[in-house]
């Protein structure tokens, strides 16, 4: 499973139509539509029903919350790091950080 494969499920998600969701991603319809297809191959089943109208399949129902979550946290550890990134310190010292407790260390240089 890749990040842009559950990004295209959650634009599919929201947009229920592949042109819109493949606008909204930045990428061609085929594209997003062979993402779709990868992603379900792995997951084993159809997550979504393409016909009368695109609708999540139970298994797309199920996945859902997950796949959003994945999302959430990747936003939030890219948000993580580039903080973290612009620290920079007066001193010329390093900063890192404890990787158990959290907090920062500070070392020569």
């Amino acid at each position: 499973m890749q990040m842009h494969q559950i990004r295209y499920f959650l634009a599919l998600c929201a947009e229920r139509n592949f042109t819109r969701a493949a606008r909204r991603s930045g990428v061609s319809q085929p594209s997003l539509t062979n993402a779709i297809g990868a992603l379900e191959r792995e997951l084993g089943g159809a997550l979504f029903q393409r016909k009368p109208a695109v609708a999540l399949t139970a298994l797309g129902h199920t996945i859902q919350p997950y796949l959003s979550r994945i999302a959430q946290e990747a936003d939030q550890a890219r948000e993580a790091a580039q903080a973290l990134v612009e620290v920079r310190p007066t001193n010329g010292e390093a900063v890192t950080l404890d990787p158990v407790a959290g907090s920062e260390l500070c070392s020569s240089s």
